[in-house]
């Protein structure tokens, strides 16, 4: 049976074969290299496909995650943080937790490591196939509040309901508008039990009714937080600022106000 190249693009194409497609040539002299008997062939075929299909995927969730850089575990300094327990963030990357739809809570002064550690492990969920969104205390609570006034909340909190994992970063070190306590417990009981969320804050979870200005608030979101939670408390000195002083530019005891 004769096969026109055209007929065969045309039907991998209407498959949705493309990488197949696009490869054909390459992956038929392989096979023909390789030895390769027919089925043996057509199971090169459709690996070469899953794989182009399982990176673009990656690809394409890390562009929705919207990480505001590249950050991976291999890259984390664990020997600068004693206090921190790699087993435990090793534990964390497994993604148990996301599938349970529970919480994790990264707690600690500026530059420890938090935000590097929420994006490390929200790039391990979107290796898993976990759809993640990561934006700032700031940034969501803003969205949500522009949402509330233009009477939108609800479609907004179900945008932001939608990633099996949000990434919250950087709570606490802005202050909110008076209403962001009762939108922000409005969206952790929207996720409660079904979704999971990464928040990483420079305050202690004592400290979250200063943040919100509404300690009953904040203690009806922490209830629900802390149900099924980990909470991970680094202790240590900032990366950049040890940096500096590796450099000479700042003395130790010196004071600063390094940012994460």
């Amino acid at each position: 049976m004769i096969i026109e190249q055209n007929r065969l693009d045309s039907m991998l194409t209407r498959l949705k074969l493309l990488a197949i497609r696009d490869s054909l040539d390459y992956l038929l002299d392989q096979a023909i290299e390789q030895k390769l008997t027919l089925r043996e062939s057509l199971q090169l075929l459709v690996e070469h496909e899953l794989s182009c299909k399982e990176e673009q995927r990656i690809k394409m969730a890390i562009k929705i995650a919207k990480f505001p850089c590249v950050r991976t575990l291999e890259n984390f300094e664990f020997e600068s943080q004693p206090t921190l327990d790699s087993r435990q963030i090793k534990e964390l990357s497994a993604c148990r937790w996301i599938a349970h739809g529970e919480a994790v809570l990264f707690l600690g002064p500026p530059g420890v490591g938090k935000t590097h550690l929420a994006i490390a492990l929200g790039r391990e969920a979107i290796l898993k196939g976990y759809s993640t969104l990561f934006i700032s205390a700031t940034a969501l609570l803003t969205r949500l509040s522009n949402a509330h006034k233009k009477g939108q909340l609800e479609e907004e909190l179900c945008q932001v309901s939608k990633p099996k994992l949000l990434i919250v970063d950087e709570l606490g070190y802005l202050p909110f508008e008076a209403d962001a306590a009762h939108l922000f417990f409005q969206l952790v009981s929207r996720r409660y039990e079904k979704g999971s969320m990464l928040i990483t804050s420079n305050r202690s979870v004592g400290e979250w009714g200063t943040v919100f200005g509404d300690s009953v608030v904040a203690t009806a979101i922490l209830d629900r937080l802390l149900h099924h939670s980990q909470v991970v408390t680094i202790r240590g000195e900032s990366y950049r600022l040890r940096e500096k002083m590796r450099s000479g530019l700042v003395k130790r005891g010196e004071s600063t106000n390094e940012k994460k």
